[in-house]
């Protein structure tokens, strides 16, 4: 499978492009919003950094609620046979008493999500991308030199030509804000220590979220391994990924109990954990969409569904402007700002409340949780409406 390459007359060393969108970034979340507006009458170039399939080797692994299952099927971009479905969802705290057992017959469903590899899900876009051509140019090893906001023009330095781009409309999907004057910023210090372990016995399509003083620990069934996330004090993450085989699976059985054992262990990487939500999701013909609007704590797997969610409705609302719109209109662009609010902000204090409330180890506070678990998991109604929160987002689609 080939990627789309742009057309020969773009490789000169200082081009131009005229187009009606750009979007920066082609990571998961700006290939699915590119691939949105493919079928409509706009122009789109999807700018990327990384030369044509560099995601080859990404080992990442996402979880994927049943709602973004949903969208990249609409999209052309699932793949069954790369997902691996997850059926049910163990809910616990370290130390402390209280369960939840969230099952698909609970919301009679195929499965509660899937637990995927970045590169497969990367490989599925870019596949239904290739089906589009010429509608959408794909530039890859585009380095972003500058971007002037009020008339939209992007430069980007690609080899070793300079290339200018006029738009309407620049979609930011990659990087995360960073800067105080830019986001809402609280450093967990945390870190995700990430991993690949082999059960005994077999995952049986269940996925674990263990809540632990350190932080919660995520196992998601990813093939026939688990995929773990191991949260920890930023202080300790370099001593756990530095660990021989051996010792971090004893790390992990420390954490986990005995309902599992594990046999075998891949290389570990860490990830330092914060949330960010920016300031200002539109500025003059400008958007910003999935890590570039906001990142949040791993825990309960929320992030990049809110992103592609993110992708999905500004799509959806500058598909439907009527033929000789323009795309970078403010008021479009606030209307639907607004309308992603309450996901957005309702996402980002689910995760940062399970955080704050189970990343601790006070007694009463424990024995509040064990009865918040155990009240979970007696009352249907609260268990179904958390279960759709996390596979739906706030706008909960059927």
């Amino acid at each position: 499978m080939t990627e789309p390459v742009p057309p020969a007359a773009l490789l000169t060393h200082d081009a131009t492009l005229d187009t009606d969108i750009v979007v920066i970034g082609a990571g998961p979340v700006g290939m699915a919003f590119a691939l949105a507006l493919a079928d409509t009458p706009w122009r789109i170039a999807l700018l990327d950094r990384q030369p044509s399939g560099a995601w080859a080797g990404d080992p990442r692994a996402l979880a994927l609620s049943h709602g973004t299952r949903q969208l990249l099927g609409r999209l052309g971009a699932w793949r069954e046979q790369a997902g691996t479905p997850i059926h049910t969802i163990h809910v616990s705290q370290q130390g402390g008493f209280g369960r939840t057992l969230i099952d698909t017959a609970d919301l009679a469903l195929p499965a509660l999500g899937h637990v995927m590899r970045y590169r497969d899900l990367a490989a599925a876009l870019a596949a239904a991308i290739a089906q589009r051509q010429p509608a959408l140019q794909w530039l890859h090893g585009c380095e972003t030199l500058a971007i002037d906001a009020g008339d939209a023009r992007v430069t980007v330095r690609r080899g070793a030509e300079t290339l200018r781009i006029a738009a309407r409309l620049v979609v930011h999907a990659e990087g995360a804000p960073a800067a105080a004057t830019e986001a809402h910023v609280f450093d967990y210090r945390q870190h995700a220590v990430l991993a690949e372990v082999r059960p005994r016995p077999g995952h049986g399509h269940r996925a674990w979220e263990r809540f632990t003083p350190d932080g919660p620990l995520a196992l998601l069934p990813l093939g026939e391994n688990y995929s773990v996330v191991f949260t920890v004090p930023a202080e300790r993450s370099a001593t756990l990924c530095a660990l021989d085989d051996a010792s971090f699976l004893a790390a992990l059985r420390a954490r986990f109990g005995r309902r599992l054992d594990f046999s075998a262990c891949g290389p570990r990487s860490a990830w330092p954990l914060a949330l960010r939500l920016r300031r200002t999701r539109v500025a003059p013909r400008e958007a910003w969409i999935g890590n570039a609007a906001q990142t949040l704590h791993p825990v309960s797997g929320q992030g990049f569904n809110l992103g592609l969610r993110d992708a999905w409705e500004l799509a959806e609302r500058l598909a439907a402007l009527p033929p000789g719109s323009d795309p970078g209109e403010a008021a479009p662009l606030a209307a639907w700002a607004r309308a992603r609010n309450a996901d957005r902000l309702g996402s980002a204090a689910f995760t940062d409340g399970i955080v704050r409330l189970f990343s601790n180890d006070l007694a009463p506070l424990r024995a509040a949780r064990g009865l918040g678990l155990l009240a979970l998991d007696l009352a249907p109604p609260l268990r179904h409406f958390v279960a759709r929160r996390m596979i739906w987002g706030a706008r909960a689609w059927p």
